[in-house]
């Protein structure tokens, strides 16, 4: 299992660039090129949604891209550190932060886009933080015939 790890200051000029390692981990990792676009899109949606949430609550700490390559699949893993609501949960007050409507409607938006872009995809979010997980089958590489 091999796994690159890429952390970032929450700065929206660094997503391009998490963007392009994670399509040229995938690539490499086996990912069919037909969905190399979709895990470009996917990455991009969730880094931008952690710079996000970092920016508008003043959270210093890098956003976190974990890359595993792993037998059949390739993982991507993208944490902040921002206290949020659990999806699904409306509840005032449920975390510490003030979360305007226009914020949590933005969240729930990229969450969808990265549910459409993603079969296998799961979000965890609490008030330490949260981590979106996607991953894709990926293709054993051809051997050259001797």
């Amino acid at each position: 299992m091999a796994t690159v790890e890429l952390r970032f200051s929450a700065l929206p000029e660094h997503v391009r660039t998490a963007r392009l390692v994670a399509a040229a981990v995938a690539r490499r990792a086996g990912v069919e090129e037909a969905v190399l676009d979709e895990v470009r899109l996917a990455v991009g949606e969730a880094c931008t949604r952690a710079v996000g949430l970092h920016q508008s609550n003043g959270i210093s700490a890098p956003v976190r891209v974990l890359l595993t390559e792993e037998e059949k699949q390739f993982s991507i893993e993208v944490g902040d550190e921002a206290p949020h609501l659990v999806p699904g949960d409306g509840s005032p007050g449920a975390t510490g932060a003030d979360i305007t409507d226009a914020e949590a409607e933005e969240d729930e938006m990229g969450l969808a886009v990265i549910s459409g872009l993603v079969d296998d995809v799961e979000v965890s979010a609490g008030e330490n933080g949260g981590l979106i997980r996607m991953s894709w089958p990926t293709t054993p590489p051809a051997t050259l015939p001797v």
